[in-house]
């Protein structure tokens, strides 16, 4: 979602093509539609950098003048990890978090228990070896999660 016009405090919306493509397959597949307030929930999510909070989400769209309910983002958000688009991100804390996967880089994380705070980790040479182990057992990798969890020092 692109920030709000100083002028209309309207969101601009744009709809990414293949990731909407790929969810009204699988609506369509649990014999749902793919409707305005899914539209919505999706192109907000496309628009995130890195991870978020459904609880962001809710208040990235309750600021829009497009009215999505609570039920319809959560249910929304689950059928989106389940179509693959998005995953959850494992934290030490009670909210849950997410990030946009599809069609990205394997996104490997580094988890702060202490603080909550996830970075991002540019690792080649596991994707290498993901890839060669699929290889070696006749597979095509369609993507892998690592997450490490760790605290400071003396925690």
């Amino acid at each position: 979602m692109s920030p709000p016009d100083k002028n209309t405090n309207e969101f601009e919306i744009t709809i990414e093509e293949p990731l909407c493509s790929v969810f009204r397959r699988k609506l369509r597949a649990e014999g749902l539609k793919y409707t305005p307030e899914r539209a919505k929930v999706l192109d907000a999510i496309i628009h995130f950098d890195g991870v978020f909070e459904a609880e962001r989400l809710l208040d990235d769209l309750k600021a829009s003048s497009f009215r999505v309910s609570k039920a319809t983002v959560y249910r929304t958000l689950k059928l989106l990890q389940d179509a693959g688009i998005i995953q959850r991100v494992l934290t030490n804390d009670d909210h849950a978090k997410y990030q946009l996967v599809y069609g990205s880089t394997p996104r490997d994380q580094l988890v702060r228990l202490d603080t909550g705070e996830v970075l991002d980790l540019e690792l080649p040479e596991l994707v290498e070896l993901r890839d060669r182990i699929c290889r070696e057992h006749g597979l095509e990798p369609q993507g892998h999660r690592l997450q490490i969890f760790a605290v400071g020092e003396g925690k």
